[in-house]
């Protein structure tokens, strides 16, 4: 009898993020290739559009929309999902009570960041509330939580109690993720510069723009933020010349794709990760797996990530740190010094690791 492991993929029908979509694709991709004997890979998709994951053997189309289903899910309603082997790269998952000993049914979901709990005023209030509530669900009814970090774990203990059901699986940079051969035009029609030094985030507080800016403020490079939510472009450039950065040296970027993120990213100076937050730092690890020297401020989750791939430091030293940055062989190509401990770093994260440490996960359910 043929094993399936039941995919969320609600994130390929109906994106709320980008890096979402990104991660359940390549991890929904991974699984099929590290797909064990006698297993295969299913999904489960509400209403829309949706392309199909190759190698995934069939797919539960649900009578609902995405944002029905996740009203639905959150309050327990799941009818038309189905038991088996459930596993969501998000909290997006039908949480409820189910017999894991006797039926063999059992449902994990991941949880990539604690921002509705530890900076709630930076996101919508619905998606607070439908986040914090997805989690009450899970610490009743998921089998495992899948957080990518161990930092994140002892976070999250804080807000769940969920005793040894947490597992840390970290995320990776997408499959394939490097510098397209159009580059130059990317970055010609992006209007940046060949070498700058890159940011990411909006103005919220735990983005840490300002503490980017300020140490950007003495290097000659033009300064160019990526990540920037819709509409914030101009609050961004005006917090840049408020820490020291002219307006003319600031690009701010909303919704790049990945092609013209690893096109910035791929000949950036540095690569600077002011935030002290507690998320999977997506960025961090695209920069890693390019090669782009990183600068972050010293926190848990960036002595976890980061380690030895770049300069960790407190954000007083951020500014001195750039600097030496800069001067370290960053502009040398593959012989910088950061640039070949960044690269090599990025190796230890993979969609395929991740992958077989899920279908464990499931095993040793």
């Amino acid at each position: 009898m043929t094993v399936s492991l039941r995919v969320v993929l609600d994130q390929l029908v109906a994106p709320t993020h980008p890096d979402l979509a990104l991660a359940s694709q390549s991890l929904a991709a991974a699984l099929v290739e590290a797909t064990p004997a006698g297993c295969s890979v299913e999904a489960i998709v509400p209403q829309g559009e949706f392309a199909p994951v190759q190698g995934v053997a069939e797919t539960r189309r649900l009578p609902r929309g995405r944002r029905e289903t996740a009203a639905a899910w959150q309050l327990g309603v799941v009818a038309g999902v189905g038991g088996g082997m459930i596993h969501s790269p998000t909290l997006m998952a039908p949480l409820i009570r189910h017999d894991r000993i006797n039926d063999n049914d059992q449902t994990v979901v991941t949880l990539w960041d604690l921002r509705a709990w530890e900076a709630p005023d930076e996101l919508p209030r619905a998606s607070v509330m439908w986040e914090r509530g997805m989690l009450r669900r899970a610490v009743r009814h998921a089998d495992a939580v899948v957080v990518p970090t161990h930092a994140m774990a002892e976070r999250l203990e804080s807000h769940a109690r969920l005793g040894e059901r947490v597992r840390v699986i970290a995320g990776a940079q997408p499959d394939g993720f490097g510098a397209p051969s159009d580059a130059d035009a990317r970055r010609r029609d992006l209007g940046v510069p060949r070498a700058c030094v890159v940011l990411a985030g909006g103005t919220g507080a735990s983005d840490g723009l300002a503490a980017g800016f300020r140490a950007a403020a003495p290097t000659a490079f033009d300064v160019v933020v990526i990540d920037v939510p819709a509409g914030e472009e101009q609050a961004v450039v005006d917090l840049a010349a408020t820490s020291g950065v002219a307006a003319d040296r600031v690009h701010a970027l909303a919704g790049l794709d990945r092609g013209d993120r690893a096109a910035v990213l791929d000949t950036a100076a540095a690569f600077i990760a002011p935030s002290p937050r507690g998320a999977w730092p997506w960025r961090v690890v695209e920069a890693m797996a390019l090669g782009t020297p990183v600068v972050a401020v010293d926190s848990d989750v960036h002595r976890e990530v980061v380690l030895d791939g770049g300069i960790l430091v407190p954000e007083t030293g951020l500014e001195d740190a750039v600097v030496d940055a800069l001067s370290d062989g960053a502009l040398t190509g593959d012989a910088g010094r950061l640039r070949v401990l960044a690269k090599d770093r990025s190796r230890a994260f993979s969609w395929a690791g991740a992958a077989e440490r899920v279908w464990q996960v499931h095993a040793d359910l």
